[in-house]
């Protein structure tokens, strides 16, 4: 009876690990189809101009807070048609006495201080403190570790033209890529999941996803939304769920870059990817069934969207299948299952690099014309095999939460060194 169990249990996995499979390849085979046919999509409406509110949450972002306030004085965006927001997020270093000083010289730039006793929540509870001094409809979000380029604004705006765009997102590129091995390989990851994956699912028509930053939306609409959900640690992925749901659609904007600080050790990337997991496996038990019922997505954006809420629990089921196959051989199992268990775990090792296909990842890399930084590609089995431990505690972890309905998920923030400001010319 075990043993026909984990045949099935095996089995079922298996289908499900090849549909990410089929997934990724369609993926990568649009966007080479797209450079080959040179249709990638050009803005619409050039003249469109509006006033936008910038947000930039910052707790204890000292070292990297003055690089984005700078950067923000350099944008090629109309002064006057900007509304800059540093949200001070109870922090206790310099953040916000360098926050103020360029409000000082610089009129477009406010600063909105938060005390220990309700700041220091959360990216959501931040931001939602600034949604009532934000003055325009269309709000932009930057992180405080972020490096624009200069003319990012008109380039994340111009989708708004669109009365059915609701949030748009820009690519997201790592800046201090030469750091050291954590560095490049976060690069490469952002490579496969920028340059290629968010690509083909704007060039399909599918749930293109809002990633928290280098992104914008209406104001309106979150309002409409009830504003960000304090008590999802995702509230990239949520919003974007709720844009769809209300019958708005997420556009990604290739052309729209911004350097970002990736992290730099492995426990700063432990710390990342369990907060990212967990709050996604939340928006997954949020928006799932929501997902099904609504009348505003298409079918195949039912099936994209089941498959992105469900992308971070693929290193779960790869966890259970490897405890699977080894229960079998430690049992008496059937013979036929040599023929399927060796095929699985290669395609689990080739095929799956924390959430992208090495292929996908080695194709964004081509099409941006970096050969040597495929050299490091097979290095990301190391980087899934971390992320099966960290998703898997995260799973668990939200299981134990939703026992003693523990609603309240303490966040932990990215730390930031400023190493990234020697890259910078």
């Amino acid at each position: 009876m075990i043993v026909e169990f984990l045949v099935a249990f095996i089995f079922v996995l298996s289908i499900i690990m090849m549909a990410y499979l089929v997934r990724h390849f369609v993926f990568s085979l649009t966007v080479l189809g797209i450079l080959r046919r040179k249709e990638l999509p050009a803005p619409k409406n050039i003249a469109y101009e509006p006033a936008v509110t910038v947000l930039i949450p910052a707790h204890n972002e000292q070292r990297v807070i003055g690089r984005i306030l700078q950067r923000m004085t350099e944008l090629t965006y109309p002064e006057n048609k900007m509304q800059i927001i540093v949200i001070d997020d109870a922090s206790t270093d310099d953040t916000g006495k360098i926050a103020e000083d360029y409000a000082r010289r610089y009129s477009q730039i406010h600063v909105l201080r938060r005390s220990k006793n309700v700041g220091g929540k959360g990216k959501a509870s931040a931001l939602n403190s600034a949604l009532g001094y934000a003055q325009h409809e269309i709000i932009l979000c930057f992180d405080a570790d972020y490096y624009p380029q200069k003319d990012v604004v008109e380039r994340l705006v111009k989708p708004f033209s669109d009365p059915k765009v609701g949030a748009v997102q820009g690519r997201v590129t790592v800046l201090n890529e030469p750091q050291n091995i954590v560095t490049r390989l976060v690069t490469l990851e952002r490579i496969g999941g920028y340059r290629v994956d968010q690509q083909a699912r704007e060039s399909l028509g599918l749930i293109a996803q809002f990633g928290g930053t280098v992104g914008g939306f209406r104001r309106t609409l979150i309002e409409s939304l009830g504003g960000w959900d304090e008590s999802v640690l995702a509230e990239d992925t949520d919003l974007t769920f709720s844009v769809y749901l209300a019958g708005f659609r997420v556009q990604y904007v290739l052309e729209a870059e911004c350097y970002e600080e990736a992290v730099e050790t492995w426990g700063a990337y432990w710390k990342q990817r369990y907060r990212w997991a967990k709050g996604h496996m939340q928006c997954c038990s949020k928006h799932m069934f929501k997902l099904f019922r609504s009348k505003n997505l298409s079918f195949k954006q039912k099936i994209d969207g089941l498959l992105l809420l469900n992308i971070y629990f693929m290193p779960v089921l790869a966890f259970f299948l490897w405890l699977s196959g080894i229960s079998l051989f430690l049992l008496d199992f059937p013979q036929w299952i040599n023929i399927l268990w060796g095929p699985v775990q290669i395609s689990l090792l080739s095929f799956m690099g924390n959430f992208a296909p090495f292929f996908e990842v080695g194709i964004g890399a081509y099409l941006d014309g970096r050969k040597r930084a495929c050299w490091l590609i097979p290095l990301l089995i190391f980087t899934f095999l971390y992320n099966v431990l960290i998703c898997t505690k995260a799973f668990f972890d939200l299981i134990v939460s939703k026992i003693f309905r523990k609603k309240h998920h303490s966040w932990v923030k990215t730390t930031h060194s400023g190493n990234g400001n020697c890259y910078i010319l």
